[in-house]
């Protein structure tokens, strides 16, 4: 008997692409009938040319148009040019993906009156660059004991790093480039708490001297005066300082090694004591508009002890042309309170400024050879006058021309007009036991006048002759008068 096999199952058809031939197939077939004509598969085949041609898709001739799996894959062909048309069309219409903003780098910025700087994108670190060059020429006019020979020289070059560290932190840098090795003039690092309470700690000027405090760029002469002798050069240590009151009012107190007149603070404290010093400086009338808006007066003092002799514990003093003029015995040594006080002040009125400053200096003593103590006591004054012939405005912080100079432009710059008359006293009980008096002067009164030539706010030329007078200081009697005329070239920013 011969089995019954069942019909296979129908095959599941073809997804989507036997759906779109079969949809294709029937409107082909019934654009046919409406027109009551039969469509073969060639006539579909046909079609499907003319449909591919305007899609721009090659038809295969090679393939026989009634070939049914031929007629699917150029039904495939047809849409996958469809999708890419579409794919096209959607592209040339969508807008473009917006573009992620940049990133804010640092900000970097040269100017030539604040040199350069760099600021990060938050604002919270910014540095510091700028310089200050000095070059002299010094000639020593009717010298005949050749103390000093004439002679160009750099007296300053010392490029500054300054800046901050968030809110809190800044700092300054200052190396100096002159003499026979480098050195380290200002390092320090600032916790700013508020402006009217900021530590200090590193090497800084001690709080003393008026014109120790300005800036070696802005004194009014070549060198300073007799004041700065008696007051301490840098010290080493810790300090709190502030501006109260609108800024009417600054203080500074603090804690160092202590240094010898004129000098630095050694690198170490030699004596294991400690120096305290203080200044009180006011300025009532500060950002007013009237005459007494620039007058600022203070008061400043140290004191502690010192044990010791060398250069670390004991002064020499120098004439206006730095010739050492008085120094100690090899003998002699600090042993005791080493004190200083100072009233100061200044005013500026329009393009008129005038600088006064007192210091006085007392050491105990003790001559190792003899024993011999003594507490002496050393002063200092002078008064500086300034008057800018331009009528740029006169300041503690130097001047800066209207008009910088440019030739052809009407541009010369600003022009000021200095003098000072000072005077060093050294204790007469100095002599003959703790100081040789036929080596070192008891008093030396000098005055001198210079013309300033500020081109512009960082080119600045000087011209100065100066004029001191001794007594003592020399075997026969008084020293040689000293005459000095000095120049100097500037460039700072």
């Amino acid at each position: 008997m011969r089995s019954i096999r069942p019909a296979p199952p129908p095959r599941p058809a073809k997804p989507a692409r036997r759906t779109a031939l079969a949809l294709t197939l029937a409107l082909l077939s019934a654009g046919a009938a409406a027109q009551d004509v039969v469509s073969t598969p060639e006539d579909i085949a046909e079609r499907l040319r003319i449909v591919e041609r305007r899609l721009g898709i090659a038809p295969d001739d090679g393939i026989a148009r009634a070939d049914l799996a031929a007629l699917d894959r150029r039904l495939r062909a047809i849409e996958l040019g469809l999708d890419e048309r579409d794919r096209q069309t959607a592209a040339a219409v969508a807008p473009a993906p917006p573009t992620p903003p940049a990133k804010p780098g640092p900000e970097i910025t040269l100017a030539a009156d604040k040199g350069a700087s760099i600021r990060s994108a938050d604002g919270q670190v910014q540095l510091k660059l700028g310089a200050l060059l000095q070059a002299d020429h010094r000639v020593f006019l009717d010298d005949d004991a050749q103390a000093q020979n004439d002679s160009f020289l750099w007296r300053r070059i010392r490029p500054t790093l300054e800046g901050s560290w968030g809110d809190l932190v800044g700092f300054r840098v200052t190396p100096e480039f002159t003499g026979d090795s480098a050195s380290i003039v200002d390092a320090y690092v600032d916790l700013k708490f508020s402006p009217a309470a900021t530590v200090r700690v590193g090497k800084v000027k001690g709080p003393i001297g008026l014109e120790r405090l300005q800036s070696g760029g802005a004194i009014a002469l070549v060198e300073r005066g007799f004041p700065t002798e008696l007051a301490p050069n840098r010290e080493i240590g810790a300090q709190l300082q502030g501006a109260l009151a609108s800024s009417k009012v600054s203080y500074v107190v603090g804690v160092y090694n202590g240094a010898a007149d004129g000098r630095d603070s050694p690198t170490s404290n030699p004596d294991d004591d400690f120096e305290f010093a203080g200044r009180l400086f006011f300025e009532p009338w500060k950002g007013s508009d009237g005459a007494l808006s620039g007058l600022g007066f203070g008061i400043a003092a140290s004191t502690g002890d010192k044990t010791g002799a060398g250069n670390n514990f004991l002064p020499r003093y120098r004439t206006p042309g730095q010739a050492t003029f008085f120094s100690y015995r090899a003998s002699v040594a600090a042993d005791g309170e080493h004190s200083r006080w100072s009233p100061q002040a200044y005013w500026y009125v329009g393009p008129v400024g005038l600088l006064g400053e007192y210091v006085r200096s007392n050491q105990e003593l003790v001559d190792t050879a003899t024993a011999a103590r003594a507490s002496l006591d050393h002063s200092a004054w002078q008064v500086v006058g300034s008057w800018v012939l331009t009528g740029e405005k006169a300041s503690y912080r130097g001047v800066k021309p209207d008009h910088p100079f440019a030739p052809g432009d009407g541009g010369w710059g600003a022009f000021e007009l200095v003098a000072r008359y000072g005077r060093l006293d050294l204790d007469d009980d100095a002599f003959p036991l703790f100081a040789d008096p036929g080596a070192a002067g008891s008093e030396s009164t000098a005055w001198a006048l210079g013309l300033n030539w500020y081109l512009t706010g960082n080119l600045k030329l000087v011209a100065n002759y100066a004029h001191a007078d001794f007594d003592g200081g020399a075997a026969g009697g008084d020293r040689q008068a000293e005459k000095t005329f000095f120049t100097r070239a500037q460039f700072s920013f």
